[in-house]
């Protein structure tokens, strides 16, 4: 795999996510992915990602670095939204935060297997 069918194949997944276009993701996601070293599974995976956009209605991914080392992909991605409620422990309850996510993805088969994911909790507190 080249690293532009394999950055093509991330923004697509990106895409998917935005759409919230759910029957395509196991276009992009391995029946047996794991996320930060937990094997959730394709359902699983689809669960935590409906739930994210349940808990934060106008969540968007946006690529703000991307760096293809095929079969990795690594990637820093912004925020900018408004979680109701509690998000990440923190009291958020609709106002409008920034912040970023640095997240490894390995990839199989082109399709995304495992993930490792760290989200800029600091950022978010700070804006509290």
């Amino acid at each position: 795999m080249v690293k532009t069918d394999l950055s093509d194949i991330y923004r697509g997944y990106i895409a998917c996510l935005n759409a919230q276009d759910w029957a395509r993701l196991e276009q992009f996601v391995d029946d047996d992915v794991s996320h930060n070293g937990q094997n959730v599974g394709i359902s699983g995976y689809r669960q935590m990602l409906e739930r994210d956009f349940s808990e934060i209605p106008d969540l968007r991914f946006a690529i703000q670095l991307l760096i293809s080392d095929p079969p990795h992909i690594a990637s820093r991605l912004e925020f900018d939204c408004r979680p109701k409620g509690t998000f990440l422990g923190l009291p958020v309850n609709g106002k409008r935060v920034s912040f970023t996510e640095n997240v490894f993805y390995e990839f199989r088969s082109e399709k995304i297997w495992r993930v490792w994911s760290i989200v800029d909790k600091a950022a978010i507190e700070a804006q509290l």
